[in-house]
């Protein structure tokens, strides 16, 4: 069983190793006042969340409860599990530590300010280092699946180049979109997936129910006109025109609020970063194919 450690941040400590019980029995146990919601997840204005896990009780837990142990454990960093699906053996995905094959991936990711709340307050969000939040979401996720007994892969792993952009159809209703993001019918562009974590347990996912891309219905297509530099058309996405943007004083608009484009979609308006973390995001971006930003 997964056990939670709740510290009080500004008055001692309140209580250890009280046993989880999903989020409403955290809830009650340290008081309906000091907690808000969102999206299934609770965050703490006084309190800080550490998970404690024992490998060796999770690992022999019932497969639906080895996953919900997991999802409690990724709460607190702001992600969850987006779906699943089971492996094929063309998915040609590495084995588990014990040797065995994964019978179940999980495909991690966030929506919303969620995630970014919990990473702006971290030690690698100030260090000035490369790469804070990777280094970030790989330290935890990496616990939190070894715990698990299972394995975790990350869309910015060097090598393997793992295919998250083919795996996420297959674990939730998620379409291309013209910007060459996939496109989620409830959270729309603002969206991301931060990992995948392989595990032995046996999960039957429920089909996807059939829904509408939402692209197919948008006729005015916002996205493709509101690049101020027209990088994305139906060719592809024009990188180096982007770049160019970014590094002119007219680009200053996308590189510290957020790509116009995807801002210019209405479909999941109200999971939208905040500026700092579109900034954050963009740099990133830009550093990636333009250099260090002066």
């Amino acid at each position: 069983m997964l056990r939670l450690r709740v510290n009080r941040s500004t008055a001692g400590r309140i209580q250890e190793g009280s046993p989880a019980r999903g989020s409403q029995g955290l809830r009650r146990a340290i008081g309906a006042s000091c907690a808000s919601r969102h999206n299934g997840t609770y965050f703490f204005s006084t309190f800080t969340v550490q998970a404690v896990s024992s490998p060796a009780t999770l690992q022999t837990a019932s497969p639906s409860a080895l996953v919900h142990s997991v999802t409690q454990a990724l709460d607190r960093l702001g992600l969850w599990v987006r779906g699943g699906f089971k492996p094929e053996p063309s998915d040609a995905l590495p084995a588990l530590p014990n040797g065995q094959s994964a019978n179940t991936l999980l495909m991690v990711g966030n929506a919303g300010p969620a995630l970014w709340r919990a990473f702006s307050a971290s030690p690698e969000a100030a260090d000035g280092q490369a790469h804070p939040l990777n280094r970030w979401t790989r330290q935890h996720v990496d616990a939190i699946a070894n715990a698990a007994g299972g394995v975790a892969l990350y869309p910015f792993d060097a090598a393997p180049v793992w295919p998250f952009q083919r795996w996420a159809p297959r674990a939730e209703p998620v379409r291309p979109s013209p910007l060459g993001l996939l496109i989620h019918p409830q959270y729309g562009l603002w969206h991301a997936y931060r990992a995948a974590i392989l595990l032995a347990t046996d999960e039957n996912f429920p089909a996807h129910a059939p829904s509408v891309a939402p692209c197919s219905t948008c006729a005015d297509r916002p996205c493709l006109t509101s690049c101020p530099v027209g990088a994305f058309s139906s060719s592809g996405y024009d990188v180096p025109a982007c770049a160019r943007h970014l590094d002119s004083p007219e680009g200053q608009d996308c590189l510290e609020g957020g790509c116009l484009a995807r801002r210019a979609c209405p479909v999941g308006a109200g999971y939208a970063q905040a500026p700092a973390q579109n900034a954050f995001h963009m740099r990133a971006f830009y550093m990636a194919v333009s250099g260090p930003v002066a």
